[in-house]
């Protein structure tokens, strides 16, 4: 597997779907953004986005893993391959933003992001559809970062 970064306009955004379900806010937070995408014999099989918000502050805007490549390791490789590129362009922070629940919560955790915030409502007002995992309607939003 190659790892790659693309410019914001080739964002492979079929692929970034599979993490948030809005085009809209997608096409909103590329520009500005790294892009970087997983390719698996010439095929793109995982995305991610990663933005500056801050002076040596990171977010982790997307990740994604095409749902047949998921399971297989694609996503550690590509979260720890941004991490340490951040790191090496002057990050002292990345951060994430999650639901309050599910595997992507203990995967962040195993992967060394803490929990230091908590955006109430999140999903009910940034939205227009209600997002469910699992059967259960996500509402707040949990912040994790990584610190340097």
């Amino acid at each position: 597997m190659e790892i790659r970064k693309v410019p914001y306009t080739e964002a492979p955004i079929e692929l970034l779907l599979e993490a948030d379900p809005s085009v809209e806010k997608i096409k909103a937070y590329l520009p500005g953004s790294s892009c970087f995408v997983a390719m698996l014999e010439g095929k793109p099989v995982g995305a991610c986005v990663v933005q500056c918000i801050a002076p040596a502050v990171y977010e982790l805007m997307s990740i994604a893993v095409a749902p047949e490549y998921q399971r297989q390791g694609i996503g550690s490789k590509l979260l720890r391959h941004v991490v340490t590129t951040v790191r090496d362009m002057g990050a002292r922070r990345l951060e994430v933003g999650t639901g309050t629940f599910g595997y992507q919560l203990a995967w962040y955790q195993r992967e060394g992001f803490r929990v230091f915030a908590i955006d109430r409502d999140f999903f009910l007002v940034n939205y227009k559809e209600p997002i469910y995992e699992n059967g259960i309607q996500l509402q707040d939003m949990l912040r994790l970062a990584v610190e340097y």
